[in-house]
């Protein structure tokens, strides 16, 4: 069991070492954050699951919003689990949604199962274990969507960044389907370049959706792929982004050309994590 601290926070032991909690947010009546060694996670509306604070999450939205007509069920594999924010999202946009989420850390599924229950009609199947090992083993063309979301100590781990594994990927996508991968980069953002020369080496149809200033490698952020076999929706993507709370680019076709130029083709044998945050963003560990 989680240890509740008097403010409402419950924090847990998870993998690695590290501490998770789960914490009230002190502006909105029935939200939570997860943090885990201090780092915001999640975060989480349980009267509204469909209200996403954090940008990256809101951009993932975006695309799933324009992968199908508003409503229409979707069956997706999410790689990375956290807080769940986004099989709640999907749940409540897009009733009837069968989901999977696979999250390697058992202790923090059992925080959240605990402390932030998921709807009891909501059709969310949490599954411990490794993203790749999930990804191999389920059948072709079975989900519309993939979203990869994994971090380790907040890096994305090697073995998920080969055109090995988004080969895997793509297989077991249906031929529209998508793969919506997020990433966070620093500058010179070689890891964000060879990611998108990675994913489009098997997946032709790709845009990234990032901040401005990340993109100009001014700073460490986020970076969020969409990719497919056919064409993505770029027109109304760029209008949404573009008037979202946290206004953002999307790079395609030329704009993209230039971004990429200079990635590599990442594979098994040469696969590196993504880097880590700046020391800044690094706290330190609390204790419990």
């Amino acid at each position: 069991m989680g240890r509740e601290k008097r403010d409402g926070t419950v924090r847990r032991i998870v993998r690695g070492g590290g501490v998770a909690e789960v914490v009230p947010d002190r502006d909105r009546e029935n939200a939570f954050l997860l943090l885990v060694d201090g780092t915001q996670q999640s975060h989480v509306d349980l009267a509204d699951p469909s209200a996403l604070e954090f940008e990256y999450m809101r951009r993932i939205a975006a695309v799933l919003d324009l992968t199908a007509p508003p409503g229409t069920p979707l069956r997706v594999l999410h790689l990375g689990g956290g807080a769940l924010s986004l099989p709640r999202y999907l749940a409540a946009t897009r009733p009837g949604s069968t989901q999977r989420v696979v999250e390697i850390d058992g202790a923090l599924v059992e925080l959240i199962r605990e402390t932030l229950p998921l709807p009891k009609d909501a059709k969310i199947r949490v599954r411990v274990g490794d993203a790749r090992e999930v990804v191999t083993g389920s059948p072709d063309a079975a989900y519309d969507v993939v979203i990869g979301d994994v971090f380790d100590e907040a890096r994305t781990p090697a073995h998920l960044t080969s055109v090995e594994f988004v080969g895997q990927v793509a297989r077991v996508l249906r031929p529209d389907g998508r793969y919506i991968l997020n990433m966070a980069d620093s500058p010179p953002l070689r890891f964000g370049r060879n990611a998108v020369a990675t994913v489009r080496a098997v997946l032709p149809e790709l845009c990234l959706i990032a901040d401005a200033t990340v993109l100009r490698g001014r700073r460490y952020g986020n970076l969020v792929v969409a990719a497919g076999r056919t064409p993505l929706p770029l027109p109304e993507l760029r209008r949404r982004m573009a008037g979202d709370w946290f206004p953002s680019r999307v790079e395609a076709g030329p704009e993209l050309e230039r971004f990429a130029d200079g990635g590599r083709v990442v594979t098994d044998a040469d696969a590196e994590s993504s880097p880590p945050p700046p020391e800044l963003l690094r706290p330190e560990r609390p204790e419990l």
